[in-house]
C-alpha cells in the first residue's frame, strides 16, 4: 500500500514538473520566435523589399521626380495630348500668345524661326490663350515650326504664372527658368541659340 501511494507521489511529480517544462519552453523555441515588435506586416510584399528596407532597384521608388515645372497635361492643336513631363532633358521656350494681339502676330516670323532653326536641339512650344478654342487654332494653324497648344482654359498660363501676353519663358535641359517676360526678338534668338549649342 505504501509502494503504491509512493508510486502515486512520484508520477504526480514528474507530471507538475514536465507541465512547467512545456510552459516555459526552452532558450532554443524563444530565439526562434521573431519578435512581434520587428515582424513585418503581413501584406507588405516580400519581394519588394531591398536589404536594409530600401525599395528593390528598378522600382519607381529609384525614379527622380520631375521638376515641378513639367507638372502639367496640356492638348495641341491637333487634340493630342501634350504631357509636361514629355518637354524634361531638353531645353524649351514656351511663347504665351492671344490671336488678337497685334505683337504676338509680329513675332509669328520670329518664332517659327526658333523653332525651323533650332528645333531639334530645342522644344518650341507656342501656348494660345485669352480666347476661345477655334480663334486660337485658327491662327496656330498658320504658325509652322513649333509645338501648338490651345489653352483656352488658361490652365498652362496659370501654371507658369503668366498673366499677359506675349511672354516667353525659357527652360533649359533641367528645367530652371533662364529667361522669361516680353524678350525682344533679339533677344529670344540669342537665348534660344545658346541653349541649342549647349545640347
Amino acid at each position: 500500500m505504501r509502494t503504491a501511494r509512493r508510486s502515486r507521489a512520484v508520477a504526480a511529480t514528474a507530471l507538475v514538473l514536465l507541465l512547467t517544462t512545456g510552459c516555459a519552453g526552452t532558450t532554443d523555441d524563444a530565439d526562434a520566435r521573431p519578435d512581434a515588435a520587428t515582424t513585418a506586416p503581413a501584406d507588405a510584399p516580400a519581394e519588394d523589399m531591398a536589404p536594409g528596407g530600401g525599395a528593390t532597384p528598378g522600382t519607381t521608388d529609384d525614379v527622380p521626380p520631375v521638376a515641378a515645372v513639367y507638372d502639367f497635361t496640356a492638348t495641341t492643336l491637333d487634340g493630342a495630348t501634350l504631357e509636361g513631363a514629355d518637354l524634361a532633358g531638353t531645353p524649351t521656350v514656351l511663347w504665351f500668345w492671344a490671336p488678337w494681339c497685334p505683337t504676338c502676330r509680329a513675332q509669328i516670323p520670329t518664332v517659327s524661326a526658333l523653332g525651323t532653326d533650332h528645333g531639334d536641339a530645342v522644344d518650341v512650344v507656342a501656348v494660345g490663350g485669352l480666347d476661345d478654342a477655334d480663334a486660337i487654332a485658327d491662327l496656330a494653324a498658320i504658325i509652322g515650326g513649333v509645338t501648338h497648344v490651345v489653352d483656352d482654359a488658361g490652365e498652362v498660363w496659370r501654371h507658369f504664372g503668366v498673366t499677359a501676353q506675349s511672354t516667353y519663358v525659357v527652360l533649359d535641359a533641367d528645367g530652371e527658368i533662364v529667361a522669361e517676360g516680353a524678350l525682344s526678338d533679339a533677344e529670344i534668338t540669342d537665348v534660344t541659340a545658346d541653349l541649342a549649342a549647349q545640347g
